[in-house]
Formats: structure tokens, C-alpha cells, sequence
């Protein structure tokens, strides 16, 4: 079970992430999300589950509970949405129109 985790330290390391989340069973992975330019933690993260009884443990036990100092939000990750092309893909007829 893919989780979000939200609200965490900057200075939270994705090995550290993972020891949080070791006592309520298997972590198949932790990642913590970066900026692209500076590299530096956006504040949230995604942890993977070995199973959905172990994810449900861990929300229940670490959603609004503090870690490094800040109130983590952690629920069931949602399926990312598909990311559309940048405009509304007319812009070529458009420019073609404007070309007499």
C-alpha cells in the first residue's frame, strides 16, 4: 500500500523516513520529494507498504502525530493524475489561421 506523507522536517532523510514507518511492518520503499532546481525537500513524501493491513496501521498510528518536530499528515496515496500537454493543443490551428 502506497502512502502520502505530508507536513514533514526538510532535514528528514529518506532512510530516516523509513524508520519511522519499520515498526508497523515492511517498508518497501520511502522517497522524499525534492525541488527540480535546488534539490532541497518539498516538505512530503510517499512510503510504500509491503501490505494493506500494515499501511492502515500506519496511518492510523502516525496521521496528526508528530515527527521531527511537525504534525505529519499520512493517508493512502491517490493514483497521480495523467498529465495533459501544456495548452489546449489548438495553438497550431490557431498560428495557421493568423497565417493568411
Amino acid at each position: 500500500m502506497k502512502l502520502y506523507v505530508g507536513n514533514l522536517p526538510h532535514a528528514l532523510t529518506e532512510q530516516q523516513l523509513m524508520e519511522v514507518f519499520s515498526p508497523f511492518g515492511e517498508v518497501v520503499s520511502a522517497k522524499i520529494i525534492t525541488d527540480r532546481d535546488t534539490h532541497k525537500s518539498r516538505g512530503f513524501g510517499f512510503v510504500e507498504m509491503s501490505s494493506k493491513e500494515e499501511g492502515e496501521k500506519a496511518i492510523e498510528e502516525l496521521n496528526g502525530k508528530e515527527i521531527g518536530g511537525r504534525t505529519a499528515v499520512v493517508n493512502e496515496a491517490r493514483q497521480r493524475e495523467e498529465k495533459r500537454p501544456f495548452g489546449n493543443g489548438n495553438n497550431a490551428n490557431k498560428r495557421q489561421q493568423r497565417r493568411f
